[in-house]
């Protein structure tokens, strides 16, 4: 992958349309911009280091409408979006603080794929696993392998019940799942809570009120996109899943694939950015 350099504002829409729904890294310089000349080496070598991301390099001189969309004071900026939702914006010529935040929003190829939810994202590549967990997991087969379509799975251990703790890096809404497991020993009666200040254990999962429950079909369970209630799943910090059962009735409950498909609530959607008229060089600094 190369930086795709940006030679006006029709065709950064162009270019950045070509990124899809992959990670799009755009760099906002100056050709007086000492630090920007500083640091094109190396966000070269981040395109080449990171392949599966979308490079774009947008002159503020010669892109004064995209740059004043995102509201670019200083120079070099970096913004981070993925389906056009910015994720994240960072300030000045950081290597260290660049290649953190592609690694923290970076996904391959496997796992870039399209959610089939209009606006909406994978949200994997937002999770902080070490603050995850998953009681009654098999030591061969733990949670990090669902995450991850065409790998390995997530199988239980002593009995069929699994208790998946998953925390997300920021605050999100969640909109729906896709769940791919074997006919037999896949999920059926999923019990979902949310912000919960610790895991739940098993006697509590199946008292408490959750925030939704959810009787999975052998179908759904083929990657069908499985609704929840949105207006519910507004402000998640965390999601915990009560796997109660299978739909085989099995002592193992298997899960080959888990997707969790919403949207960080810090990000900005481009369609609402408000256009901003200056004169050349005017919100440079």
């Amino acid at each position: 992958m190369v930086v795709l350099i940006i030679a006006n504002d029709t065709d950064y829409t162009e270019k950045l349309n070509a990124g899809g729904s992959k990670l799009v890294v755009i760099d906002f310089s100056a050709t007086w911009c000492g630090p920007c000349k500083a640091i094109a080496p190396f966000v070269e070598e981040m395109s080449i280091k990171f392949p599966n991301a979308h490079f774009l390099n947008v002159d503020v001189d010669a892109c004064q409408e995209t740059a004043a969309s995102y509201g670019v004071t200083a120079m070099p900026t970096f913004v981070f979006l993925r389906n056009k939702t910015r994720l994240a914006l960072l300030k000045g010529a950081d290597k260290a603080g660049l290649e953190a935040k592609i690694q923290q929003f970076y996904t391959d190829a496997s796992q870039d794929q399209e959610v089939g939810v209009k606006g909406m994202m994978d949200l994997t590549s937002f999770l902080d696993k070490r603050q995850s967990e998953c009681l009654n997991q098999s030591d061969d087969h733990p949670y990090a392998h669902c995450l991850t379509p065409g790998g390995d799975y997530l199988e239980s251990d002593c009995d069929e019940q699994l208790i998946l703790a998953l925390t997300f890096n920021q605050a999100m809404k969640i909109h729906s799942l896709k769940i791919k497991a074997p006919s037999d020993k896949g999920p059926k009666t999923v019990r979902i809570f949310q912000n919960q200040p610790n895991t739940l254990d098993f006697d509590k999962a199946d008292s408490m009120t959750s925030v939704q429950d959810l009787e999975l079909t052998e179908e759904q369970l083929e990657g069908q996109i499985i609704p929840l209630k949105f207006v519910k799943f507004q402000h998640v910090q965390n999601l915990m899943f009560f796997f109660k059962d299978n739909q085989g009735g099995d002592e193992v409950t298997q899960i080959d694939h888990l997707s969790i498909i919403g949207t960080p609530i810090q990000s900005t959607n481009m369609d609402d950015f408000k256009r901003v008229s200056g004169k050349k060089g005017e919100a440079h600094a």
